[in-house]
């Protein structure tokens, strides 16, 4: 949980929160069919509603830094050095921006390609 104080009182922001705001930016670059959740069972990756979008996301929380896995479903055809590129840049501006927290470390994971 992030937490910060101010002479108001403290502000907690659970992962929850983070996770989807990273879902949110991730799903608005382009080449970015979903986010992606694979089933522990059986191994296959399902492509994640908006309502579930979080689930594709894994946030790991320090005192004043924050942790993230993404797990996505692309297009097949595109470039996937310049999908990830601009998925790291476009979370790490929406997360630090939306909590005031830096992004340490981000690790971009592409579960499956659809083809159109």
């Amino acid at each position: 949980m992030l937490k910060f104080n101010n002479s108001y009182g403290e502000i907690n922001i659970v992962p929850e929160v983070v996770a989807t705001i990273v879902g949110s930016a991730t799903t608005k670059c382009f080449g970015v069919v979903g986010m992606a959740y694979k089933n522990a069972t059986d191994g296959i990756v399902s492509l994640l509603k908006w309502e579930n979008i979080e689930k594709g996301v894994n946030v790991t929380c320090t005192e004043n830094e924050i942790n993230i896995d993404i797990h996505i479903v692309v297009t097949y055809g595109v470039n996937i050095i310049a999908i990830t590129e601009s998925i790291t840049h476009n979370v790490r501006y929406a997360v630090e921006t939306a909590t005031g927290f830096g992004v340490k470390k981000m690790n971009v994971y592409i579960d499956s390609i659809k083809n159109n």
